[in-house]
């Protein structure tokens, strides 16, 4: 194994099948393990943590780990930071493919918050109808503001993330179409749509919705990780996987 790509993404699944298709198979794609049955990759896959920067850094350095991908998500702020300094500590090339982002149309109400504790507080005391897909982890916060009606949506189902006297449950995979997701938030008479400014396609439905509906949209912003050399492009990413020692 030569190069190591951190994935868990539709980004990394995209390029470990580019990889696969071009012959570059001395690469090992590593998975945080938080979604009980991933979907299956053409490279070989470890599952778990690595122990913070120390952990990753002796990984690197016994598995003689000659390049890095980035190819988290967006909001797996912490793994990325400890990228960036396993990176730093070790000297080997790294690159980070990134999923654009989003960008604001006319016809869309977004209220950009910071972080989770504000998007809680953007909801406001008055009880709303709110649809939450900020993923499984992130739902705790909103256990502070128990007077809302949320419908959830996760991949994994869940469980006691989220005590709130009123909670429906939805465990679904995107992509997701706009129309779709337009009929499923009239469905469920919507207030507020609240999200992670993940980017990429696959869960932008759900924005364009809201626009089609005139439902204003509580935007988290995506944190801050370090800097690393970055891409968009998967094409890209492959040949420094190929020019780093994954042949």
């Amino acid at each position: 194994m030569s190069v190591l790509i951190l994935g868990g993404t539709r980004e990394a699944a995209t390029l470990a099948r580019a990889c696969a298709n071009a012959g570059v198979r001395d690469c090992l794609v590593s998975l945080a393990g938080r979604t009980a049955a991933p979907q299956a990759l053409p490279l070989p896959v470890r599952i778990g943590g690595f122990g913070g920067v120390e952990g990753l850094v002796r990984f690197i350095r016994a598995e003689g780990v000659t390049g890095l991908v980035d190819a988290t998500h967006p909001f797996a702020a912490r793994i990325s930071a400890h990228a960036v300094q396993a990176v730093a500590q070790t000297g080997i090339p790294a690159l980070a493919l990134h999923r654009q982002g989003w960008v604001k149309q006319a016809g869309d109400i977004w209220l950009e918050v910071a972080d989770l504790a504000a998007a809680v507080t953007a909801l406001g005391i008055r009880p709303r109808r709110v649809f939450l897909t900020i993923g499984r982890q992130g739902l705790p916060a909103f256990a502070a503001a128990p007077q809302h009606h949320y419908l959830v949506r996760t991949i994994e189902p869940v469980g006691d993330a989220l005590a709130v006297p009123h909670l429906a449950e939805l465990n679904a995979r995107g992509p997701f179409d706009a129309r779709a997701e337009a009929e499923l938030m009239a469905r469920a008479q919507v207030d507020v749509l609240v999200t992670k400014h993940s980017g990429g396609a696959s869960t932008y439905g759900k924005v364009e919705a809201a626009r089609m509906l005139g439902l204003p949209v509580v935007m988290i912003a995506r944190p801050a990780t370090g800097h690393m050399p970055a891409t968009q492009s998967v094409d890209e990413a492959l040949a420094f996987v190929a020019a780093h020692g994954g042949m």
